[in-house]
């Protein structure tokens, strides 16, 4: 399969690599398939994902095999195989479980389309309804966020507890955080859905762990690392 793939198939050979490739373009649409060998289902999901890749070469397609990157599967929240995960950037666009072809191709399609291209599925002359400002029973309203968020001067929302990280991704940036000497509370998002669920929506952003700089969001891992290496992390810090 790898001799017939397109220049914009990548299979995922380690999380480095997966958050290389990822960052290359932040505007760019990014199908990425969590396999495995075994599950019969990856086997005709995996050609149709081939097959996407091939026509629609403006698209990122990422292959992870969900066993052997366990760290990119975790971070996903991935508990089946196959899942497939579409972002823009690191924006979560859709998500789909399972052997379903024309849902993963309809979706596709979909957010390829050039806005201008979409036409709206209804009209109305009604004003649109005011939202509602309280949460759903166990979700976290905004202020509860920015408070938690707010909580220290840096804040990091992980998997786990800096002592005992539940995911390689957490395990590396409480070691870097550790490593430039800088102190962070920590929030464990395992313990909590509602602000697992709410700061994704509340940052834009799918994953965890999450950085915190005085009651901002930082980025995660790969952000993080970046930051760091070139020292905005630190002038950020002193300012």
């Amino acid at each position: 399969m790898a001799d017939a793939a397109p220049s914009n198939f990548h299979d995922v050979q380690s999380p480095e690599h997966f958050q290389s490739l990822l960052s290359q373009d932040l505007q760019r649409v990014s199908l990425i398939n969590f396999w495995a060998p075994w599950a019969a289902p990856c086997k005709q999901m995996n050609e149709v994902v081939l097959e996407l890749a091939k026509k629609y070469p403006q698209i990122l397609v990422l292959q992870v095999e969900a066993e052997t990157q366990a760290d990119i599967a975790e971070s996903f929240e991935v508990e089946a195989v196959p899942t497939f995960v579409i972002l823009r950037g690191h924006t979560l666009l859709g998500r789909i479980s399972g052997a379903d072809a024309p849902a993963l191709t309809k979706a596709i399609a979909e957010h390829t389309r050039s806005p201008s291209s979409i036409a709206p599925q209804s009209h109305t002359d009604r004003a649109p309804a005011a939202p509602s400002d309280a949460p759903a029973p166990g979700e976290k309203s905004a202020e509860e966020l920015t408070a938690l968020m707010n909580k220290e001067r840096v804040m990091l929302f992980m998997k786990g507890n800096p002592d005992a990280p539940r995911c390689g991704f957490s395990r590396r940036i409480v070691a870097l955080l550790r490593d430039q000497g800088i102190e962070f509370g920590s929030f464990d998002i395992l313990q909590d859905e509602g602000v697992r669920s709410g700061l994704k929506v509340l940052n834009n952003w799918p994953t965890f762990p999450q950085l915190i700089v005085k009651g901002e969001f930082v980025g995660g891992l790969d952000v993080v690392t970046e930051m760091v290496e070139n020292g905005e992390l630190k002038e950020m810090l002193e300012s």
